[in-house]
């Protein structure tokens, strides 16, 4: 045989066998743990789902499943922990509206492109904000509160659990579309912003549904509207703020799961068909409609395109609304 034709035959065999490390990589995947990076605190909505349906991804594809909460910088720094990981469907992401919308809106110097360095698995489910306002407070309805912040602009305020949440971000959207000059008034949390405003330091806040449920049922704070386009499951009495004369007001936190970019879609797809799977089984539905989320099944590309629309939505309303942090 010509050297010219040896070295050509290696190189083709080397070649198949490179082509064929990645397709055998997939058909043994998972061959060992998985971890879910939860870039926020234990105990909060992100933490309880990524448990709950990590328990249930353990079971299915017979590997362990960690949780691993890597909290700061609003999300960013979990994120980018797994924006540089390996895209080997072994570290996966809880991503949310605040890292995956919010954040590249509002900060345009993080580490991570949201659009570019993951890729989409599942939108698992959104919640909507609700706009509470104390008890003692004369607003009754979203007009009362129009009316009054028209009449004295600059002085009405508004809690949320912090700069760059959807709280805060649901706030800015009022202001927007309602035009109406109120005030922001960031907190620590959702906790003391809730406080505040049952004690009436601050008239009203925007909270999630789930964390504003009790304090409503107790009577403690009213509830005039919800922020997401349909009425939120758990507030079916209360209109959505489109009803309330806001038109165009559709604001719901979401969560999702991600992979780094350049996970093999067949990885990608069985995540997503897994989750969707779990999700549909009574015993997991009713625990996330204990957490207030609302799931309709999407495939990874619809979930991708929605979260392209929910980056152009934020990049719009942040630019319109000069909103900025500190």
């Amino acid at each position: 045989m010509a050297v010219s034709s040896f070295l050509g035959a290696a190189c083709m065999a080397a070649f198949g066998a490179l082509l064929a490390l990645p397709a055998s990589a997939q058909d043994d995947w998972p061959a060992k743990p998985i971890r879910i990076v939860v870039p926020f605190a234990a105990g909060g909505t992100s933490d309880v789902l990524a448990r709950a349906l990590g328990a249930q991804l353990q079971t299915a594809l017979k590997q362990t499943v960690i949780i691993d909460n890597k909290a700061g910088a609003g999300g960013v720094i979990g994120a980018d922990s797994v924006a540089k990981s390996p895209a080997d469907g072994y570290t996966l992401l809880l991503g949310t509206i605040a890292t995956h919308a919010i954040n590249p809106a509002l900060l345009p110097k993080i580490p991570y492109n949201a659009a570019k360095d993951f890729a989409p698995v599942m939108l698992l489910g959104s919640i909507s904000n609700v706009l509470l306002v104390g008890p003692e407070q004369p607003f009754k309805t979203v007009k009362d509160v129009v009316a009054a912040a028209k009449s004295k602009p600059g002085t009405l305020q508004f809690a949320s659990a912090g700069q760059g949440t959807s709280q805060h971000l649901s706030g800015e959207t009022f202001k927007l579309l309602a035009g109406v000059d109120i005030t922001h008034v960031p907190y620590k949390g959702s906790a003391p912003a809730i406080q505040d405003v049952m004690g009436g330091q601050v008239p009203m806040s925007f909270e999630t549904a789930l964390v504003a449920l009790p304090q409503i049922k107790a009577g403690k704070v009213k509830a005039l509207a919800v922020t997401s386009a349909r009425r939120s499951a758990v507030l079916p009495d209360v209109p959505t703020m489109q009803e309330a004369g806001i038109a165009g007001f559709d604001v719901a936190s979401w969560q999702a799961l991600y992979a780094p970019a350049g996970t093999p879609p067949a990885i990608v797809n069985k995540l997503n068909a897994e989750l969707a799977r779990i999700i549909a089984q009574p015993d997991t539905k009713a625990r996330m409609d204990g957490l207030g989320l609302e799931y309709s099944p999407n495939t990874a590309e619809q979930f991708a395109a929605f979260q392209r629309g929910e980056q152009a939505k934020w990049a719009k309303i942040v630019k319109d609304g000069n909103v900025k942090v500190d």
